[in-house]
């Protein structure tokens, strides 16, 4: 039988490492999504009140949440590269920042919710009967907020060091653990009286630290992390350490920022065309959201495997790495998009059998379905120059792709065009397509040469 080409082999090797990192880390953020149906499904047994109440507090929560989740994404490519350098003596003590780090953004994010949050509440013109449960809400489950940054913390370190299963194993604890817990607060149980919103915002504070302290006691006590230098090093905060860090975390917020922010800012200007079109957004939208966390898991295990690659300064092993991870998008995305393409009515059918609301539904999704392949390369380009620690030039261009480019054209179909939801949605092709075809053009320069890599190659934290 004769020997396959080198280089063949190699791809073949970095498809299967992709996949067996992108495999549990789409699981993880499957149950993360998961977590949001449960909550929907308590709340909606309540009753309309409770529902409402938990959605607009949930959409308000989801902004201190990305921010944290944005800051922390600086931790995966920092400790692969280190990783990948054979510098391991190094990551422990990066990961101690990061923990500090985690901490303190979870608690700045806490107190801001906290006397922000009622305020921001009151200026959204939330109903004044959903005030008192939505201020409630959120202030129950900022608490939550500096697990979310230990759990970052741990999630990063381990991801890091190619290790995604612990992200699955605790995702999957978390969504076990939402359904009792949020049952007996929000309905009532075991001596304790029913608390509706408050309730729900109760209990998913309590998973966030269950998950957080769980699976730090795992990194701690794991059998695969006993190879690491536990001892030795700062244990304190290392304000140089944070600093470079952050050098590259804020950027990485911002951008995650941006796109959160775009399709919030969509569905708020559909908001204005009336509720069958709100409708239809939301069940598109759910279907979108579902379908991306695949491509999203691709782009972690790129980071990752950029890093690693950057780290040895292997340039050719960057390049591969990446374009591995685009292609394996261009396949996840062309089985989505046809699916939403020749199937939107039964796709659709899972969540409505309102006339309006599926016919609305059923033409967005076809629009969602186009837009798979630009939103899984753009995420995924973006994941590779993350590996890179490449993250201020990823910021001006998804800022001016959609910001620049997609609310702009699809504001203008909408409205003065007259074209409606459908045309905020265009506007979201012409964004997201934008992204992805920028994004990859930086990638694609930055692997080009080794110098690059090597000058990227970390210090503990350098940017």
């Amino acid at each position: 039988m004769p020997t396959q080409p080198h280089n063949r082999v190699r791809v073949a090797d970095e498809f299967g490492a992709t996949l067996r990192l992108a495999g549990p880390l789409i699981a993880g953020q499957l149950f993360a999504i998961g977590t949001n149906v449960v909550d929907a499904m308590l709340a909606g047994h309540l009753g309309a009140h409770v529902l409402g109440a938990v959605a607009v507090g949930t959409s308000i929560w989801t902004f201190p949440l990305m921010s944290i989740i944005g800051v922390m994404m600086a931790l995966p490519p920092s400790v692969a590269q280190l990783d990948g350098a054979g510098r391991r003596d190094e990551v422990v003590p990066l990961f101690r920042q990061a923990v500090w780090l985690g901490l303190a953004v979870g608690v700045a994010m806490q107190l801001a919710l906290w006397w922000l949050g009622p305020m921001l509440v009151v200026a959204m013109g939330v109903a004044p009967g959903l005030v008192a449960d939505v201020t409630a809400f959120l202030r129950a489950i900022s608490f939550g907020a500096p697990a979310i940054g230990l759990y970052m913390a741990c999630r990063g370190f381990s991801e890091g060091l190619s290790m995604t299963r612990p992200t699955m194993m605790f995702g999957l604890v978390g969504l076990l653990l939402l359904g009792p817990i949020g049952y007996v607060l929000m309905y009532g149980g075991l001596g304790l009286p029913g608390l509706g919103a408050l309730g729900s915002g109760i209990a998913t504070a309590l998973v966030c630290w269950a998950q957080a302290l769980g699976f730090a006691a795992y990194v701690w006590r794991g059998r695969r992390y006993r190879g690491l230098r536990w001892h030795g090093g700062p244990v304190r905060p290392d304000f140089s350490a944070i600093g470079g860090l952050l050098r590259i975390a804020l950027p990485m917020a911002v951008t995650v920022l941006m796109e959160a922010g775009l399709f919030g800012a969509t569905g708020l200007l559909i908001g204005r065309l009336g509720e069958d079109a709100v409708a239809s957004h939301q069940i598109a939208l759910n279907l979108a959201v579902v379908a991306f966390m695949v491509p999203l898991g691709v782009a972690m295990a790129t980071t990752i495997r950029v890093g690693k690659a950057a780290g040895y300064g292997d340039s050719a092993g960057v390049r591969r790495a990446g374009l591995t991870g685009i292609s394996l998008t261009v396949l996840t995305q062309l089985l989505s998009g046809g699916a939403m393409l020749s199937l939107p009515g039964a796709l659709v059918s899972l969540y409505t059998n309102d006339a309006a609301v599926d016919a609305g539904a059923v033409g967005l999704l076809r629009l969602a379905g186009i837009f798979q392949l630009s939103d899984g390369i753009q995420v995924v380009a973006n994941g590779a120059l993350r590996g890179l620690k490449d993250a201020r030039v990823p910021m001006f261009i998804t800022g001016f792709a959609y910001w620049g480019i997609g609310m702009p054209v699809g504001w203008w179909l909408a409205f003065p065009h007259g074209l409606g939801a459908r045309g905020m949605w265009i506007g979201l092709i012409a964004g997201l397509t934008t992204a992805a075809l920028l994004l990859s053009w930086r990638f694609l320069r930055l692997s080009r040469g080794s110098r690059r890599i090597v000058r990227l190659a970390p210090g503990m934290c350098g940017p």
